[in-house]
């Protein structure tokens, strides 16, 4: 998964023998697999650490953050400990402190919604020793773990749940390699399916991979239907059930029998397992008889779906291994749960990264124009944008800016600048002028938001807020330019606000800087700021960047450093605007061997 996705505070002391460390993660779906994976990288550099110790922590931490986010669903904290002697301590803490987590093992009662697992039963059959502490405000789970791991592998109940399971599984269809999955016990095949569903953002893999998880392992056959997400509390499916069959034969008169009687839907009664009608006929003489169940998938208290395992030649599914499938279905509705959050965020950024972003590019008389704009993430706004647009009486203006920040709060900026710099452009008022007017408009705004949120808060919690406090000065670094064509070349006025300078390139392949560093947009009140002209005349190339280029890494150095960017302009000359912008966005990519970590843009206008 992306661990960068999520919002986190992470810090580390040491590597050896007394180090630790410490994270704080939103109680999201993804929690459980971004702390396995801050944690496991942090193991894996401790000297020492044994495989079986490293296995045991990961599910260990993966249950205990797990339980806080369906349990709690606050902001949670991990802190963990290798102490001297070599055993893993980690605790879990979270700000619900009035719903105390279920021991199986006690007899709770269940929850209104019971989405709970083995929890601490589990993580009690790794632990040496373990508990909870109860802070005001606030919950915590601890566990102490053995050096070199417990040597009971998951514990005897989580190994007999999987040698149930193996038992039911048919041999013939097994690899070698199940044996050591088997050895780890339930624990770590639940670990296992954490890692392999956490952070997909496709529903319909997180469904394919629930069956190959499930089948032959657990089941003879699994079936997955999802709920239409506009009617999920309607009781209304999205469509045909999702089918796995050990025999692959089998699988499509078997989802024809599913397909006439469907599981209830509603509004979450029945959590499951329930029994579920067995479908014989379509499963051949050797499947007349068996017994299926069914398990809602329910995240965040909204349910998502149902699954349907089934196995032949049984009258009823032994506990291990239906409670076994009710820890897996805990965690596959909570990586549908976050597949469909991204879905919606995806469709949501997608409409306003197009609004943010012009239609067309303008065409200028006797000039041509070449854009390249590769946002580094296709799940939000991108903090670069451009713009290239007529500004009446023989003018065209254009403009590529970088926000500081990305998602929403850029989009707020960028919503701001464009529609304002058109405006004023086809007002009339000059380029330095622009910048002026851009500049004031956007410290006046940021004042607006932070009283606004000051009242706000005042209004809420009664609170005193001191001056200064709220949201933060919008920053935006803008080259912002205007074009008038004359008989014979193209005249350029530009200016430039904190952003890289344009560069122009002569027939003869000489470059030259056109403009003058200024202050970024929102920092200096009543900040004055100036223009330059030059006139660009035939086969004259003007190469406007944002940073993305300029900051490209390749380990400590930058694509830019040592006029990298005027080099490499240089070896374009000769080629039309649409194979500069080419040749440089090829530069840029190959430039490091991972692919560019910031948004990427740039325009090249050449006059013809």
């Amino acid at each position: 998964m992306d661990i960068a996705a999520i919002p986190t505070q992470w810090e580390t002391e040491g590597r050896g023998a007394g180090a630790r460390g410490h994270v704080t993660l939103p109680g999201s779906p993804l929690a459980p697999g971004s702390a396995r994976a801050l944690v496991r990288a942090a193991l894996t550099e401790a000297p020492g650490v044994a495989p079986r110790l490293l296995d045991d922590a990961l599910a260990v931490v993966s249950e205990l953050v797990t339980n806080s986010v369906v349990h709690a669903g606050t902001e949670i904290d991990v802190d963990w400990c290798l102490e001297e002697d070599g055993a893993f301590v980690v605790e879990v803490g979270d700000r619900h402190p009035a719903r105390p987590p279920r021991d199986a093992t006690a007899g709770e009662p269940p929850y209104e919604i019971p989405e709970y697992g083995r929890g601490l039963r589990l993580v009690g059959a790794l632990a040496e020793s373990w508990g909870v502490t109860y802070r005001t405000g606030a919950k915590s789970v601890w566990a102490r773990l053995p050096p070199g791991g417990n040597e009971t592998p998951a514990g005897a109940g989580a190994r007999d749940a999987l040698e149930v399971a193996e038992d039911l599984a048919p041999q013939a269809q097994r690899a070698d390699s199940d044996r050591d999955w088997l050895g780890r016990g339930a624990l770590s095949f639940l670990a296992e399916a954490s890692d392999l569903l956490a952070g997909q953002l496709d529903e319909n893999l997180v469904t394919a991979l629930t069956g190959q998880l499930i089948v032959p392992r657990l089941a003879d056959w699994c079936a997955v239907w999802l709920e239409d997400e506009a009617s999920a509390r309607g009781g209304s499916y999205d469509g045909p059930a999702r089918v796995w069959h050990a025999s692959e034969n089998r699988i499509e008169e078997l989802r024809g029998a599913l397909e006439k009687e469907p599981p209830r839907t509603g509004d979450g009664a029945g959590f499951g397992p329930e029994p579920y009608p067995w479908p014989g006929p379509s499963l051949g003489p050797q499947g007349a008889d068996g017994t299926a169940l069914a398990y809602r998938l329910v995240a965040g208290g909204r349910p998502l779906g149902t699954l349907v395992i089934g196995r032949c030649g049984l009258r009823r599914f032994p506990d291990e291994i239906t409670g076994l499938v009710e820890d897996l279905a805990r965690r596959v509705a909570l990586a549908i749960g976050a597949a469909r959050q991204y879905a919606r965020q995806a469709t949501i950024s997608a409409v306003l990264q197009r609004g943010l972003l012009p239609g067309a590019v303008a065409e200028i008389p006797g000039m041509s124009s070449a854009l390249v704009y590769e946002p580094c993430d296709k799940s939000g706004p991108s903090g670069d944008f451009y713009d290239l647009f007529p500004a009446g009486d023989g003018r065209w203006c254009f403009a590529i800016g970088d926000v500081q920040g990305k998602g929403p709060e850029a989009a707020v900026v960028i919503g701001l600048a464009r529609p304002w710099l058109r405006l004023l452009a086809r007002e009339g008022y000059r380029v330095a002028d622009v910048l002026d007017r851009l500049n004031q408009l956007l410290l006046d705004d940021a004042t607006e938001a932070a009283d606004a949120a000051a009242r706000a808060l005042v209004a809420a919690d009664g609170l005193a807020v001191t001056p200064g406090e709220g949201p933060q000065t919008r920053f935006l670094s803008l080259l912002y330019g205007e074009l008038t064509p004359f008989e014979g070349g193209v005249r350029c006025t530009l200016a430039s606000a904190g952003h890289p300078l344009p560069l122009v390139l002569g027939p003869d392949g000489a470059v030259r800087t056109a403009a003058r560093p200024q202050t970024l947009l929102g920092v200096v009140e009543d900040e004055t700021y100036v223009s330059e002209t030059l006139d660009l005349l035939p086969g004259d190339s003007l190469l406007c960047v944002t940073d993305g280029v300029t900051e490209r890494r390749c380990g400590s150095r930058q694509f830019d450093d040592a006029d990298g960017l005027a080099a490499a302009l240089a070896s374009c000359a000769g080629l039309t605007a649409e194979e500069i912008a080419e040749r440089i966005r090829h530069l840029v990519h190959t430039f490091g061997e991972a692919p560019p970590e910031d948004d990427l843009a740039l325009l090249v206008l050449q006059a013809g």
